[in-house]
């Protein structure tokens, strides 16, 4: 049995990409773009990263699902995230990646402030991909923390900013 190298390159290239557009899709607070690296069946399991640094945070199961709770989160803040260090297992229509994912987090407008409050996690995604036609979409995605500086708690203080915000909205 011989091996399709190009086919290969190819498969390698677009589970990459399955990853740019993940994070893409949350630097850039675009829905499409994140919806477009999973399938509808999706899980996203934060919890093993979220214990280290002191973040609850439920596995979230379907596209939907995440979309509907991991975009509100990280998408307002100034972030970016950075892939590196990607090994890539496939067999047939289906593969394996594990990568290292460094994610920078700032609250709204003050990532340029010198000294501004931030975190900065270095986080090992362990994930589970699918073949959907021509591209990949991730099947599961977990993540572990490796380590992190700053104040992780920016996460949260966002995330509890908002809500109430939207229960002073509704109490009106």
């Amino acid at each position: 049995m011989s091996t399709d190298l190009a086919q290969l390159a190819c498969d390698r290239y677009e589970i990459a990409d399955a990853l740019h557009r993940y994070a893409f899709g949350l630097d850039h607070g675009d829905p499409d773009t994140l919806a477009s690296a999973f399938t509808e069946e999706a899980v996203f399991d934060f919890r093993p990263a979220g214990a280290k640094v002191g973040i609850k945070f439920p596995v979230l199961a379907g596209r939907d699902a995440i979309l509907a709770n991991v975009l509100p989160l990280i998408g307002p803040l100034d972030t970016s995230h950075t892939a590196s260090n990607l090994q890539i297992e496939i067999s047939g229509d289906s593969a394996t990646l594990t990568a290292f994912v460094m994610s920078q987090h700032f609250m709204p407008r003050q990532g340029s402030r010198r000294g501004s409050e931030h975190a900065l996690l270095m986080n090992r995604y362990d994930c589970e991909l699918v073949r959907d036609g021509q591209k990949w979409r991730f099947k599961r995605i977990t993540i572990d923390n490796a380590w992190v500086q700053g104040d992780p708690e920016i996460l949260n203080a966002l995330a509890g900013r908002q809500a109430l915000r939207a229960k002073s909205t509704q109490q009106k």
